[in-house]
Order: structure tokens, then C-alpha cells, then sequence
């Protein structure tokens, strides 16, 4: 089926809304699953991205399970060497989807770095993510860190840590920490971490500086997820912060300590998406939504009766093709657990959560707080109000279209409608209170959110000759 204009994505939704009802509300209802219509799809053929991380699990869920090949989809699953990669070839069309970090589609949209319009409509997950330092910084971090009858009190907050930084800094010593991509998941955790302990790490200046370094107490730089833990060893980095399996796989090798994870940060935290170019969802809204369907279905079996099917997913994973990782150490987090100080294991049975708690729906409100992270830390250089915070999540995120898949699969008893979010939702969460540092969150005042940090950019600062200036 050839097209001679690109519809927009609200004309999308509502013309793939109108494809379901069609497809499956005049089915049989006691044959619904079995004899589901199926629609021709513009591209049945296609190739997604994914880094080596068990946050990658729907992708390969779908395929191995068939969800994909159910909704007619021929599916190729491809290893990138890091995330610029996936933005690039997602931008150039190599790629006709990926596994993407959450904030990297809205960093496109405002020009940061990529200028791209990249869209997504199904997050990946939650959580999942742990900030490691080295043994060495973690035994002279231990003094600092509550105890309680012997045992070290969990979550640590990095006022343990802003002692051992002051020190390098008083000796003349970089202080280097690792993450993944600068406009990425685990900059903005790590950022927000270090903060929260009055440790500075430091402003963007773009289009000038793109460092991050302006005025930091800890210099934050890129490494690759699968090559953290070596980083680490060789010295070149104290720490970083990175998704699974690579910080278990750092305790395995006895090179370092996890800290803190994400989700005793901010409990829930968005963190993956599934990215597309929006014109290539323009141009095959079906097949979009059969793709959406399938990592749905990959979601809900991820977390299915208590994560029951976790095991068998280790095992999955474990394979060189997808995460190539000992299935010992992807076990440490998928299962329920999370290893800290090498035999210090504890029950964390949310640290990754695909579909339970509504982990697979784009909240707007996510991406608001990601927008937030990037304007405190200079990404986004002057000020904006508050609807432009909102609009540029919408024009980002995508819940409605999520919805439609969501529907479907209803319709076709594949899902139950209380599985997902009630019709009422409005894609923003209400005030969250449940941070590290105290500081709640309503997405739809981020001005006033921003307000409230004694550290980064508030109101009409900017950062300019290597400094803060303005109100």
C-alpha cells in the first residue's frame, strides 16, 4: 500500500482506533482469539535495535514466544554498540525501531545533539537501573552510612559519599563517574543522586560546552553498558551508573558495589522505551500497532502470576544474542532479588518491572520529569513555561496509541481491560512524593519543581562564560 501524504499521529490514532473496532468488535466472542482478523500491514518485515541490557526483555520475549509472529510480524533483532548508534540508525531508517533510553527521543526533539522526531508509544519498563562505585570508594564511604543491629541501612544517599569527593578535590584528584549516553536515563538518575547529597555534577553550555563538566565537583563521562564494570577496574572510572546486568556482573568480579538502585530513588521510575521515527509510524500505523500488541503481550508475560516466567527469561537473556551474561548474575535482579556488597542479597522484587503498575504505558508525566532534568542541568539552556514542558511530552509520548493496541488485544481476549489504565487517564500521575531527597514532583507544574533545588537551574538562569547567571 503505497501513500501519497503522511497522516499526523492524532489523525494516526484515530484511523487505527477505527481499524480495531472494524477488526474485532463484530468477532464471535467465544472465538475472538482464535479467528482474530488480520490486517494487512504496510511492513511485515522489519529490524529493531536493542544495547545488551535485561531491560531489552520484551524484544526478545516476543520473538522467542511468537507475539510476534502472531500479529504477522517477521522480526530481525539486532546488538548496537551503544546509544548514539540506535538514535543514528532509528533516525536514518537502518533500524524501523529500537530499545531507546526514555529521554533520548525528547532530547531529539528539542535538538540535542540528534535533531530527530522520534515518538514512542510503549515504555519498555521500570526501573532496573544501580549506581556502583569501586571497592576502594566504597570502603572509604562506609564510615559514612547508617548502620542498623550490624546491618547497613539501605537506601544510601550520596551525602556518604560527598566526604570522599571533598577529599579528591582538596588533593588536586578528578573525581570521574560513568554513564551511559548524555541524554539518557542514567545521566539524569546519577545527576539527581549526586545532587541530592550537595555533590555538583556539573552544567551543560550548548551549543559551546556539550560536556557536562561546567562547574562540577564530579566529572561525568560515556561509557558503554557492557563495558562499565572493566572501566571500572582499570581505575579510569569511581563509579558509574548503568542498567543490568552490569552492575552484578561488577560484584561477580569483585570490582565494585552497588549503592543504590533506581527504584529507592523514585519508586517506578520510567526508564526504556520502544522509539520509532515518526514518520515511519505515520506511514505504517498498522503495523505499529501490531508491534505494539506483541511487546504488550511480551510485558504481561514478563510479570505474569508474580513472576513466575522470570526464570525461564534468565535463561533467555543469558543467550550471547541477546544480553550474554551468566544467567547467575542476570538472575541477581530479575528474580526478586538485588546483590549490594558481594553477599549482601536482598528481597527487591520491583527493581524491574515490565507491566505490573502500569510499567508499559508512556505516562506523560515521565517525560516532563526528564524534560525537567534536562533544563536543571543546562540541556535545555533558557527558560521555558509550563506548557511547553507539556506539550513536548505529548508531541513525544504517545499513551493514546498505546491505548489502541491495548484495546485490541482486549477485544481479542489476550488482555483484561483492568490490566491497563482506566479510560479517566490523563497520561499525568498525580504529585509524586516518594524521591531519595525528599522533593515531590507534580508534572504539571515543572517550573515549580525545578524551584525547589538547592543545585541546578531554576527560573531564568542559564549557564554562560562557565557559570550560573540570571534569576
Amino acid at each position: 500500500m503505497k501513500y501519497t501524504e503522511l497522516f499526523t499521529l492524532k489523525k494516526l490514532t484515530a484511523c487505527v482506533a477505527v481499524v480495531a473496532m472494524v477488526s474485532f468488535a463484530t468477532m464471535p466472542v467465544v472465538h475472538a482469539a482464535s479467528k482474530e482478523k488480520k490486517e494487512k500491514l504496510e511492513k511485515p518485515n522489519l529490524k529493531f535495535g536493542f544495547i545488551k541490557l535485561t531491560d531489552m526483555a520484551p524484544l526478545a520475549i516476543a520473538y522467542e514466544k511468537g507475539f510476534f509472529k502472531d500479529e504477522g510480524l517477521n522480526v530481525e533483532l539486532e546488538a548496537q554498540a551503544n546509544w548514539k548508534v540506535v538514535l543514528d540508525r532509528v533516525v536514518s531508517g537502518e533500524l524501523d525501531g529500537s530499545h531507546m533510553l526514555a529521554p533520548a527521543p525528547l532530547g531529539a526533539s528539542i535538538g540535542f545533539g540528534t535533531k530527530a522526531d522520534i515518538v514512542t508509544a510503549f515504555s519498555m519498563g521500570a526501573n532496573g537501573n544501580a549506581i556502583t562505585v569501586s571497592n576502594d570508594i566504597w570502603k572509604q564511604m562506609k564510615p559514612n552510612i547508617p548502620v542498623k543491629d550490624g546491618v547497613i541501612e539501605h537506601p544510601i544517599k550520596a551525602d556518604a559519599l560527598k566526604p570522599v569527593v571533598d577529599l579528591y578535590k582538596s588533593q588536586g584528584k578528578p573525581f570521574n563517574m560513568a554513564m551511559t549516553f548524555p541524554v539518557g536515563s542514567h545521566n539524569f538518575k546519577l545527576r539527581y543522586w549526586l545532587a541530592g547529597g550537595g555533590i555538583a555534577p556539573g552544567y551543560y553550555a550548548p551549543p559551546q560546552d556539550t560536556s557536562g563538566q561546567v562547574d562540577a565537583a564530579v566529572l561525568l563521562s560515556v561509557t558503554p553498558p557492557p563495558q562499565m564494570p572493566a572501566t571500572l577496574e582499570a581505575g579510569t572510572i569511581f563509579g558509574f551508573c548503568v542498567g543490568e546486568p552490569w552492575n552484578q556482573q561488577a560484584v561477580a568480579k569483585g570490582v565494585g558495589v552497588p549503592v543504590i538502585t533506581d527504584d529507592e530513588m523514585w519508586k517506578d521510575i520510567p526508564e526504556k522505551v520502544f522509539g520509532v521515527n515518526k514518520a515511519w509510524a505515520e506511514k505504517n500505523p498498522k503495523t505499529h500497532i501490531a508491534v505494539l500488541k506483541a511487546l504488550i503481550r511480551a510485558s504481561m508475560w514478563l510479570d505474569e502470576d508474580n513472576n513466575k516466567n522470570r526464570a525461564e527469561a534468565v535463561k533467555i537473556l543469558s543467550q550471547s544474542k541477546y544480553v550474554g551474561a551468566d544467567e547467575k548474575v542476570i538472575a541477581n535482579s530479575m528474580t526478586g532479588t538485588f546483590e549490594y556488597e558481594k553477599g549482601d542479597k536482598r528481597s527487591l522484587p520491583d527493581f524491574n518491572t515490565f507491566f505490573r503498575n502500569n510499567a508499559s504505558y508512556p505516562y506523560y508525566s515521565g517525560a516532563v520529569w526528564y524534560l525537567t532534568q534536562m533544563r536543571r542541568w543546562g540541556q535545555i539552556n533558557e527558560y521555558k513555561d509550563d506548557a511547553w514542558y507539556l506539550d513536548t511530552a505529548k508531541k513525544v509520548y504517545h499513551p493514546d496509541i498505546y491505548m489502541v493496541a491495548a484495546n485490541a488485544l482486549i477485544a481479542a481476549k489476550k488482555a483484561k481491560a483492568e490490566d491497563f489504565p482506566a479510560k479517566t487517564e490523563t497520561g499525568f500521575k498525580p504529585e509524586q512524593k516518594f524521591f531519595i531527597d525528599g522533593i515531590a514532583f507534580d508534572s504539571t507544574k515543572p517550573n515549580d519543581y525545578l524551584a525547589k533545588f538547592p543545585i541546578g537551574l531554576k527560573g531564568k538562569q542559564v549557564v554562560a562564560g562557565g557559570k550560573v547567571t540570571g534569576e
